[in-house]
């Protein structure tokens, strides 16, 4: 029996490890769906029938004619033939693809493992909340796609962002539970401890960087401004005004935008390298591996930011600065659980 319930909590691992690499493949496929503006080229959800791609060229003509509909082919693609379109479209299709493989490849062993009752419930219990994340997304998703369809070229970069911040609390949890059951701990993430609250605030601010990046992806808004370190010839370019407070919340300005991200970035980096100062210097005997992954990643995606923009936005440095990005905030993760109090 023990040995049946060892191999039982093995599954558990197992499973919520390869979950955890579903939800980061389709993160990344994701970006690329983005980055090649290839979001809108299925403009029906098709929960079930799109399971199977076209199949027959009467098929693929249907799926064009549905494209040059909407606005993103009437004004950037008209010249567009069905060769180029099915590039595009089997970026969405792998993407929706991947999505309905990670529901149902969640569901159906959360099913057993509820009913066999052998798992723990503080294991299992917030399984259940990342599976109604995981339906909530693809409802998100949908939300998303939508907003490209009538009147916008592409999806607004606010729905974007929601889903993209969504996939990344989907896959912290994960994580999380993961790191938990490995360890065989039931470490609260929301310990609300004061010696926790740097970490928490650094978490906090790369959410909000990574929801910027969203935004500059969504708007395109870092074609404005392709220099570094300053924008244009200044630091703060010359198109922005901040008389009032509406003009610093217009998340609709390019320009602005990208001033964010690229000021919260530093903000981020002085942080922490504070932070590990802190850590380093520190007398408690602590593991000193997290804080230098976290290093790590940040030096990478410090790199990848700046090459991207000066690169005119290359598509593969673009995709592996969002990559970066999610291996940061998991990065992050793993030291706060290994540093909570």
């Amino acid at each position: 029996m023990i040995y049946n319930d060892k191999k039982l909590n093995d599954i558990f691992s197992y499973w919520l490890l390869v979950s955890l690499i579903l939800v980061f493949t389709t993160i990344v496929i994701g970006g690329l769906t983005r980055l090649t503006n290839s979001g809108l080229s299925i403009i029906e959800w098709e929960l079930f029938k799109g399971i199977i791609p076209p199949l027959s060229e009467s098929d693929w003509e249907q799926y064009f004619a549905s494209y040059k509909t909407i606005p993103q082919y009437e004004l950037l693609n008209s010249q567009m033939n069905l060769n180029e379109f099915k590039i595009i479209f089997y970026w969405e299709y792998i993407h929706r693809l991947i999505a309905r493989m990670i529901g149902l490849f969640f569901l159906i062993p959360l099913v057993y493992f509820y009913f066999f009752k052998k798992i723990e419930k503080k294991y299992l219990n917030p399984c259940l909340i990342i599976f109604g994340l995981i339906v909530s997304q693809g409802i998100i998703g949908w939300f998303m796609v939508k907003s490209g369809l009538i009147n916008n070229v592409t999806v607004s970069h606010y729905r974007l962002s929601l889903h993209l911040s969504l996939a990344l609390i989907i896959i912290s949890i994960i994580f999380w539970v993961f790191l938990n059951k490995k360890n065989n701990t039931h470490k609260s993430f929301f310990s609300l401890k004061r010696q926790n609250f740097p970490i928490l605030i650094l978490l906090f601010l790369v959410f909000t960087q990574i929801i910027f990046g969203a935004f500059v992806s969504g708007l395109d808004a870092g074609k404005i401004y392709q220099t570094w370190p300053l924008m244009g010839s200044n630091y703060i370019p010359n198109d922005l005004s901040f008389e009032d407070l509406k003009n610093l919340i217009n998340f609709e300005n390019h320009s602005l935008v990208q001033f964010y991200h690229r000021n919260l970035a530093y903000l981020i980096s002085i942080y922490i390298l504070v932070l590990t100062f802190i850590i380093l210097k520190s007398e408690t005997e602590v593991s000193f591996t997290p804080i230098f992954l976290v290093n790590f990643f940040l030096i990478i995606q410090i790199f990848l930011g700046v090459t991207t923009l000066v690169s005119n936005l290359n598509i593969y440095l673009a995709s592996a600065h969002q990559i970066t990005s999610v291996l940061l905030v998991l990065s992050l993760i793993n030291m706060y659980y290994n540093y909570i109090k």
